[in-house]
Parts: structure tokens; sequence; C-alpha cells
């Protein structure tokens, strides 16, 4: 069943689950995993409330017990294994909902990213509820941003996702937790692209040497 969802990832994020401690090896990849396929409901094309009813479909799942959900879904099955508060996993729906909005104002990417960051804050809490929240939050909100830039033509919109980016970086916070270390390796190779203007996240050796350095090290 893991192995069908790795399979799901895009190359960035299977790397960055390779550094995952092995305990949370299967929350990490379930949290990829549905960040994943949130995605895949806002890219595929179509009509917006298909994809709003598909957003419900997961919002509604993190509002029950996992005793309740459905037969036959791998991610929810591995998602029942899932030590973090379901509720926030909900946010992340949330977040991901923001999207299909037909313009994206400052205060709408700070929820997005916000909502996004909130599955990574629930898998650190499991391990540690009492976790420094913004040494998760600031590091999984710099992804979301750089990595919602990175999908963003030149023009108002990625203007504005940048200037985000570039005030939380300013930000200083305590080091991230190793429960979140796929994270920290999906942080550094965001903001690796945006610094040197690739179009992805693994351009060049030097990704991958970013990726086990910081795999490695959290830094």
């Amino acid at each position: 069943m893991q192995d069908a969802l790795i399979d799901t990832l895009p190359l960035p994020q299977r790397l960055a689950l390779s550094y995952a401690p092995r305990k949370m090896r299967g929350a990490t990849l379930a949290l990829l995993a549905l960040d994943e396929r949130l995605s895949g409901i806002l890219r595929q094309k179509g009509e917006t409330i298909i994809a709003q009813m598909k957003l419900a479909w997961w919002r509604d799942r993190f509002a029950e017990a996992p005793s309740e959900w459905p037969e036959g879904e791998p991610l929810l099955a591995l998602l029942r294994e899932f030590p973090g508060d379901l509720a926030r996993l909900g946010k992340v729906v949330d977040g991901w909902e923001l999207l299909l909005s037909d313009t994206l104002d400052a205060e709408a990417i700070e929820t997005f990213a916000h909502g996004r960051a909130q599955g990574w804050l629930a898998l650190a809490r499991a391990q540690d509820p009492e976790i420094d929240e913004m040494a998760v939050l600031n590091p999984a909100r710099q992804f979301v941003f750089a990595d919602l830039a990175l999908h963003l033509d030149q023009g108002d919109e990625r203007a504005a996702v940048e200037a985000l980016l570039k005030m939380e970086r300013r930000s200083r916070t305590g080091k991230a937790p190793k429960s979140v270390r796929s994270l920290i390796v999906l942080q550094a190779l965001a903001l690796r692209a945006i610094d040197h203007s690739h179009e992805s996240l693994l351009t060049g050796p030097a990704a991958m040497a970013l990726a086990m350095r910081v795999g490695i090290t959290g830094r």
C-alpha cells in the first residue's frame, strides 16, 4: 500500500520522504500523499463546483472518527494511523480550497499557507505536544509560499506571494524538530529554486547535495 502511495509523489517529495525518521515515515508519507491528492484536485480541468465537492469529501472525513471512514481508499487507510490531530488536516483542505478563487490577494495567500502548514504542525505535535509551533509553522509557510510562487506565472499574484515569502524569511525561530525533517528538506529545495530562478526543486546536482546535507543535519 505504501509503495503505491509513494509512486503518486513528485520526485522532490519522494526524496524528502527518504529523510523522515523511521518511526515517522508512515505519517510523513500520509501527509505528503494527502497534499498531492488535494493539489491534484485543483489541477484537474473542470467546474469549480466539482473541485469544491471533492475537497468537501476530504474535509468531512477529517471531521469524522477514522472508524467511520469508508474502506478501500489506500490513503485513508494510511491516514487511520496518522498520530496527529485530524482536525488540523481539515484545515489543510480549507487552505487548498482558497486557490479556487478567481484572484489571490495577500489575505487569501496567507490563509492558504497557514492552512497547508497545519499538517506539519499536527505531525510535530504528535511527537512533542510542547513543541515551539513557530519552529514548524515558519519553515512550512516558507515552503508553501515558495512552492506556490514556482507554480505561478510572473505577475501580480506571484509578486504578492514572493513578498510574503520575503517577510516570512525574516522571522527567526528555533530549529525545527527532527519529526518534520522532510519538510525542512522541501523548504531548502524550494528556497534554492526561488533564489536561483529555477523552475523546479531539483535543478542540477547541487540540489541533491543540498537535500542530503539538510536531510542529515536539519540545516
